[in-house]
């Protein structure tokens, strides 16, 4: 084959790759405007937690019900800023600080063990990666991150992130976690409840069956304690 011959399959061959990683962003940045007006009905967790669900029952269903941010008490938007993301009215996505520290740990663990995810980063990897650990997923969990911060307002990500977030085996959102855990509506939440809720979010279906752990107790008062200076979007 001429010399001339080859040089399509060589540029396809650099640029190939390129489109995809292209479409698969526009992709992400499409539908980070429609969720901007369009609330989110099923996101990748749920879609990944409904079907090991239903590997065992086939008529499984999860637990949620989308409630506007206003019916969503500001003791659990406190909480969870407190406990999850206490920069999270000023930074730009990424808490910057809290992701070096994150990866000198993971460095010291040879292995990925923590993100030091924001919760627009969280909100990004909820809606549509998966909860696999490696650096590949993190950089797009960034780029999300970015494209979230840029379209939407705080308050919107923090609302979707809320209605979305898991709180349990098959329980996610902020309605039906009240609801599972309190039998109250998530308008009613007071502020013990809210910063116990908050603290389960590194690890719901753990602390779903482990309700009563001594650290649980201590980290939720440590977060009432904190609530107070959460600044809310």
């Amino acid at each position: 084959m001429s010399k001339g011959g080859k040089r399509p399959w060589i540029k396809w061959l650099f640029l190939g790759p390129l489109l995809i990683v292209t479409l698969v962003q526009l992709y992400f940045l499409l539908m980070v405007c429609w969720y901007n007006f369009v609330n989110p009905r099923m996101t990748n967790m749920m879609s990944d937690q409904l079907a090991v669900l239903r590997e065992k029952n086939p008529k499984a269903t999860l637990q949620q019900k989308w409630v506007p941010y206003a019916a969503i008490s500001n003791n659990l938007k406190r909480a969870v800023i407190a406990s999850e993301d206490a920069n999270f009215a000023d930074h730009d996505g990424v808490d910057w600080e809290a992701l070096q520290k994150a990866y000198e740990r993971n460095n010291r663990k040879h292995k990925v063990v923590g993100g030091g995810s924001t919760i627009t980063q969280q909100l990004a990897k909820n809606l549509f990666l998966s909860g696999s650990r490696n650096y590949i997923r993190k950089g797009q969990e960034l780029i999300i991150a970015f494209m979230l911060e840029t379209v939407m307002s705080k308050e919107r990500i923090l609302e979707i992130y809320l209605n979305v977030v898991e709180y349990g085996r098959g329980t996610f959102g902020a309605e039906a976690a009240a609801r599972h855990y309190f039998n109250i509506s998530a308008a009613s939440l007071n502020a013990s409840q809210a910063a116990r809720l908050a603290v389960m979010l590194p690890n719901p279906r753990y602390y779903d069956r482990h309700r009563d752990t001594n650290y649980l107790a201590r980290r939720t008062n440590l977060i009432v304690s904190r609530m107070n200076s959460a600044e809310l979007p």
